[in-house]
């Protein structure tokens, strides 16, 4: 389970934190620039997506390496064609003759992503940043895929190819508290590890580890033990930065995005700007209403919005919920 939010204002840098509850763990949609989250949200991540690399998406890049440097970390970056070149290109900007007398080894797992192909490549704090030979494999609209969530992408239009993205929950595994009690067992991290056992599919005489705060422990069957868990649906965080809005880039949104819990989507223009936002190759606040809608998501949060409408961003909103509210009628924004 997770929370999700805009790192700033909707009308600045674009960028998404997701934390995942009950895990020391976050991931990033897009590099704005992040200085309004702290150090300890940032330690948190493990997965960054980027849409494109347009400064206003990628500039956060630099704090990123700022504050994980000299950390035993490790992080996962997922990106559009040329990506791999863009970060090395950061990481080549800085001199790093001192690294190798690290105690810890700061580590960047790069992918870059086309139609048909995924190709990583390892960057380590303690090779100053080399790149170690790529691996290359299919890309078959999956980025991840873990024991916690699955991350799709699919390749929007924006006058260069920009990635959208979806993040799926696994399985929601939900803890009975009421059976927790009457069976006489505490609360605590070790429901973390009874919850990964579940998800995971695990045999039922797996013994599961029990703790109490004061120390004492025990181990139970995985099998009696899912009397206290109930599985749901997990739950689903879509996000759409920068694509005109076509008759292709439409099907592809919505059929990335269906059935969102939350849908994060661009939507910089008034739909009395229509021309405007179709030469810059943008939604407008309507056209990002009607592709959640027709996603039949749940949740609608714009962002990007051009500072013409400083403000007047309720303009914005107040467009892309009426469209959003209106569109399972079939009427079309074009």
């Amino acid at each position: 389970m997770f929370n999700a939010w805009l790192i700033n204002d909707p009308s600045s840098d674009p960028g998404v934190y997701v934390k995942f509850k009950y895990r020391s763990e976050a991931a990033l949609f897009d590099l704005g620039e992040i200085y309004r989250l702290q150090p300890r949200q940032i330690l948190r991540v493990k997965h960054i997506f980027i849409s494109h690399t347009h400064m206003d998406h990628f500039i956060g890049f630099d704090h990123l390496l700022r504050i994980c440097l000299g950390r035993n970390m490790h992080i996962s970056l997922f990106g559009p064609p040329g990506f791999r070149k863009n970060v090395e290109g950061k990481l080549a900007a800085y001199t790093w003759n001192l690294v190798r007398s690290y105690t810890n080894d700061f580590s960047l797992r790069v992918t870059e992503v086309s139609e048909t192909q995924m190709t990583t490549t390892h960057y380590s704090c303690h090779s100053g940043f080399r790149p170690e030979p790529g691996i290359t494999g299919r890309f078959n609209g999956i980025l991840t895929d873990n024991n916690n969530f699955t991350v799709n992408a699919a390749f929007l239009d924006h006058k260069i190819p920009v990635l959208a993205f979806a993040l799926k929950e696994q399985k929601h595994v939900n803890i009975m508290k009421n059976v927790l009690e009457d069976m006489d067992l505490p609360r605590g991290d070790w429901l973390v590890s009874l919850k990964d056992a579940v998800r995971r599919g695990d045999p039922d005489d797996v013994p599961i580890r029990v703790r109490w705060k004061g120390g004492e422990e025990k181990t139970v069957p995985l099998g009696e033990l899912k009397k206290i868990t109930r599985i749901t649906g997990g739950q689903k965080i879509s996000y759409i930065a920068d694509a005109v809005y076509s008759s292709d880039n439409a099907q592809k949104i919505v059929t990335l995005t269906k059935n969102s819990d939350i849908i994060f989507i661009e939507a910089p223009f008034l739909e009395e700007d229509l021309e405007t936002a179709t030469e810059k190759y943008h939604l407008t606040a309507r056209q990002a209403g009607y592709l959640a809608g027709m996603a039949g998501a749940k949740h609608i949060r714009i962002f990007h919005l051009s500072p013409k409408y400083k403000g007047l961003e309720y303009l914005l909103e107040n467009e892309a919920l009426e469209a959003f509210r209106s569109s399972l009628s079939g009427n079309s924004p074009a």
